[in-house]
Parts: structure tokens; C-alpha cells; sequence
């Protein structure tokens, strides 16, 4: 078989990073602080570069995340320039990392269904990170963000599910799938972050990854299991760590179900349909 090897710019968008591939990007654009706070405080934001008008964007907000923040001490700030059909964006990121040569590999079907992401790659320190389809993205015309403002509310009486996942794409994905299927959703990007949401929330079911900052799985659940609020709240952990000594100690801390990654929609919706049924919750 033949690997994919392409060249991509590596950028950071609050905490999570991607590869845009160079043959999808039109230019880089070194735009002078000053210049680019007095373009951003237009009513339309945008930028002439040739015969082009491009509309200022913030890479995040295509993927659910943050707008980007101006680097202060930064006399210019680059801008990537991308053309797709009748849209033409000028991409704001927190950060230009590198441009390098990646080799591309397939995601799996959770992945692949989400517009805008067409492969991931290993990074040299062995982060797998997401590698974007930039013209799938800009063709929706609107940040993800302002689509899901329009999107109506889920009735409030449905199961409300935490996920619990230091993946801002993972939490996007999952949370996506779950509205489908009939829960409401809250996300939380680490054990301490989910504390946080349970203060307001109780969840019905934890959907729980292992390896974060701050506070892992482990720590979490443990902290879950211990607190009488939420104690009898059942935990599916998932994870890439599929060793008999990881799903030990889950289970050892009252986790229980433990799904390997990649793992089938199915498999997931199962898990959580068990784990509700068993508290006589039913999904619609």
C-alpha cells in the first residue's frame, strides 16, 4: 500500500492543535497588530489581499472551540488565507507551530462523519493530532459556533449524560451523538473542570477518559465514588488503554463499563442503555 505524505502548517487553537494541509491554503498573511485590531473592529471584519476579499474567521470557532487570542507582545500576526468556492476566509489561530511534512492517516467512523476533518497524523512527540479539511469548513459559511446558537434547546426532561474528555473534538463528537440518540449533554475537559459542572448538574451516566491534565480518570472517578451526591451516578470509562491492569483498576474503583477506543456507536449506545435501564431511566 502507499502512505499519504503531504506537507502542513501545525497550529494551535486554544488547546488543541491541527495540521491544515499547504495545498487546501492560499497564503500566509503577516498582518501588522494595529492593523489587523482596526480591521477586527469593523462591522464586517475582512481582508483585501490582491483582487481577494477574505472574511476574518477564528479557526476555533469552525470546531466548536474559542475565538483566538491577539499575541500581545506580537508586533505582526500571521493569518492564513483560504479560498473554497464562493467563501474566502482570512483564519485567525493562537498559534503558527510549524510547517512540515506529515504523513496522513484515516480516522475512525466517528471521526470521519464530522465535516471538516480528513485524516489525522503522529506528530515527532507522539501527539496524534486531527488533520483538517479547511475548504469543507469555510464552505459552511458560519463558525460552528453561530450554527449551534440556532439549534433548538432539547427538552429538558431527557437523560443528561457528562463527558468527560480533554479532546475538545472528542467532546464534540460524542456530544453530537448523544443529541441524536435522546440525551442532553455537559462536557467537562478534565476531573477538575467536571466538578465543577456537577455542582450545578447531577448527571445520569459519566462518559469518562483516563489520561488528563490536572485530574485523570482515575482520580475522578474515585472522587465520584466517594461523594454521596453523585455516588451512584454510573461511569463507562473510555479509553485507549485496553490492558487488563487499567480495566482492574477501574473496575476496582467502581467504574462499570470500560470500552476500548475506537469502539463501534453501537457498543456506546448499548453501554449506555444498560447502565440507565439499571436505574430505571429508558432513552427515548
Amino acid at each position: 500500500f502507499t502512505l499519504a505524505i503531504t506537507q502542513a502548517l501545525i497550529v494551535r487553537t486554544g488547546e488543541e492543535v491541527y495540521a491544515l494541509p499547504l495545498p487546501t491554503v492560499e497564503g500566509v498573511a503577516r498582518i501588522p497588530r494595529a492593523e489587523l485590531e482596526n480591521l477586527l473592529s469593523q462591522s464586517e471584519p475582512s481582508y483585501q489581499y490582491g483582487e481577494q476579499t477574505y472574511k476574518f474567521r477564528h479557526l476555533g470557532m469552525y470546531l466548536g472551540g474559542q475565538s483566538a487570542k491577539l499575541p500581545e507582545e506580537d508586533a505582526s500576526v500571521p493569518v492564513i488565507l483560504v479560498h473554497a468556492g464562493e467563501y474566502s476566509a482570512a483564519l485567525l489561530v493562537d498559534e503558527m507551530l510549524a510547517s512540515r511534512e506529515i504523513v496522513v492517516k484515516a480516522v475512525g467512523p466517528q471521526l470521519a462523519s464530522i465535516r471538516g476533518i480528513s485524516g489525522a497524523t503522529i506528530l515527532g512527540d507522539g501527539r496524534i493530532i486531527l488533520i483538517l479539511d479547511i475548504h469543507a469548513l469555510v464552505r459552511t459559511g458560519a463558525p460552528v459556533v453561530e450554527i449551534k446558537k440556532a439549534a433548538p434547546t432539547p427538552s429538558d426532561d431527557r437523560p443528561l449524560a457528562l463527558v468527560v474528555d480533554d479532546s475538545i473534538t472528542v467532546r464534540r463528537v460524542t456530544e453530537r451523538f448523544l443529541h441524536r440518540h435522546g440525551l442532553r449533554v455537559e462536557t467537562a475537559k478534565d476531573g477538575l473542570d467536571a466538578i465543577s459542572v456537577m455542582q450545578d448538574h447531577k448527571p445520569d451516566v459519566i462518559l469518562l477518559d483516563i489520561e488528563m491534565p490536572r485530574m485523570d480518570g482515575y482520580e475522578f472517578a474515585s472522587h465520584v465514588r466517594n461523594d454521596p451526591r453523585v455516588a451512584d451516578v454510573p461511569i463507562i470509562m473510555i479509553t485507549s488503554r485496553v490492558g487488563d491492569k487499567h480495566r482492574a483498576r477501574a473496575i476496582e474503583l467502581g467504574v462499570n463499563d470500560y470500552l476500548g477506543k475506537p469502539y463501534q456507536d453501537s457498543q456506546l449506545l448499548d453501554a449506555i442503555r444498560r447502565q440507565l435501564e439499571e436505574k430505571g431511566i429508558e432513552l427515548p
